[in-house]
């Protein structure tokens, strides 16, 4: 198989290993090996939302700079919280230590300038806001709970420079425990791989252990902060919004959420806006359902 989808969350891996020097976007390499016959469904938006209405966890695959997947994490958001008001938003751009400020937004006790400022928005994540802003804004508004996913950015530049086994007690305050951390899927650690050799030769002249060690250290910590909220919170339905490199697959979140609450979840994985070859292709079983919608002027 071809390379043919953006990994859009690769840039911010190598940003951290590149003294957080922004990259653009790279396209994935092929995986090792084959995959199986296409799993996923390129259907109408109607047909989507009923079939993911009754999961426990919706992952919504976006390419950060794409003004079109966010309007359509809106447009999915505000059609399964017409259908379930039990609505919970999980969030990629905003680390776990950053919790209470977005407990405080959501409760009205500091404005939208305040929370950028006090999760360190623009350093930590850097995005244009006004991509999430209306997310964010619709949350609030409809007293939607806002989770904080992702692990701080000094522990993932940590384990990328110079690996788990560097991490000290303090170190862990805010990521699954070491023993939880799973760096043993080999098909993974390939596909990986081969998006560095994509980028820049072998390996993007990075230590591969290191770069899939703080790939995984990232999809640890989302996948818990999920599945603790899903546990703590059994009514709720959670919309994971996140890099497509997170969720393809299943490598990242996804199974390492079906580890933590068992093989009977529900849960899908959408790819918002998919390439053109990826669609051509047939996906294999890159996720569950495409979401194609109109570009965004």
């Amino acid at each position: 198989m071809g390379p043919f989808f953006w990994i859009s969350s690769l840039s911010a891996v190598l940003m951290i290993m590149s003294a957080c020097q922004p990259l653009g976007q790279v396209q994935s390499g092929s995986l090792s090996e084959p995959v199986s016959e296409s799993t996923a469904e390129i259907a109408v938006p109607a047909d989507i939302l009923s079939a993911i209405a009754a999961a426990r966890i919706v992952y919504l695959g976006e390419t950060h700079t794409s003004a079109a997947d966010h309007a359509a994490q809106l447009e999915i958001i505000q059609a399964l919280h017409q259908r379930n008001p039990n609505l919970a938003i999980g969030l990629e751009m905003f680390q776990r230590p950053f919790q209470p400020v977005l407990d405080r937004y959501a409760a009205g006790d500091i404005s939208e300038a305040e929370l950028l400022a006090q999760t360190e928005y623009e350093t930590r994540w850097g995005y244009p806001w006004e991509l999430y802003a209306p997310i964010v804004r619709y949350a609030k508004t409809h007293e939607i709970p806002l989770i904080a996913l992702n692990a701080p950015a000094e522990i993932t530049s940590q384990v990328a420079r110079e690996g788990l086994s560097s991490l000290t007690d303090s170190d862990l305050r805010y990521i699954p425990p070491l023993a939880e951390i799973d760096t043993t899927d080999a098909a993974y650690r390939a596909f990986l791989s081969d998006i560095l050799t994509v980028h820049s030769g072998p390996h993007g002249g990075f230590d591969l252990d290191n770069f899939f060690a703080a790939q995984v250290v990232w999809d640890e910590t989302m996948a818990e902060s999920l599945a603790e909220f899903a546990q703590a919170n059994p009514e709720t339905q959670v919309i994971a919004l996140v890099g497509e490199g997170h969720i393809v697959y299943d490598f990242g979140i996804p199974n390492r959420v079906q580890r933590r609450l068992g093989d009977d979840l529900t849960h899908y994985s959408v790819i918002l806006n998919p390439s053109e070859e990826a669609i051509a292709a047939g996906a294999g079983s890159i996720a569950d359902f495409f979401w194609v919608s109109d570009p965004v002027e």
